[in-house]
């Protein structure tokens, strides 16, 4: 896990770089450590913007080592469809389709009215109907792109 002053500097330089910080991951795959640093522009993410934005944050990572040892960084786009973790995630994903599984292992799908700090507003697919669901009853939810349209 990075700490939360590592975050908040590497969000500010993204900043400085015409984005803004979406999710920081921090995996292990196939005994190499790689620390995903995902981004957001309101024009997109482009190969040349996260060249830009791995410039800019690996002297702070040079620094502040994420971790002990040899890591790969990596700095992508979260993609279209992506997982929603944060009040800001959700913020930035309104009017998108998403998907909820709750803990009450109920699990729906719909599009994003809206997100306040307490929960979200989703208009159900398949009744069309507003759900209110609180963030506490969330076991995961992320956006998904229809395929079929």
């Amino acid at each position: 896990m990075i700490d939360q002053e590592l975050e908040e500097s590497i969000a500010t330089a993204i900043k400085g770089s015409g984005a803004d910080l979406y999710d920081i991951q921090l995996t292990k795959e196939h005994k190499v450590n790689i620390l995903r640093v995902f981004i957001t522009s309101k024009d997109g993410v482009n190969l040349d913007l996260c060249a830009k934005v791995s410039r800019m944050i690996s002297p702070l990572l040079d620094v502040h080592e994420p971790v002990q040892g040899k890591y790969n960084l990596e700095v992508s786009s979260p993609g279209i469809e992506r997982k929603l973790k944060t009040l800001h995630h959700f913020l930035c994903s309104v009017g998108e389709n998403i998907k909820i599984k709750e803990y009450s292992t109920e699990t729906f799908k719909g599009k994003l009215l809206s997100a306040t700090e307490e929960g979200i507003i989703v208009v159900d697919d398949i009744d069309q109907g507003e759900v209110e669901v609180k963030y506490d009853d969330i076991l995961s939810a992320s956006t998904f792109f229809d395929w079929d349209k």
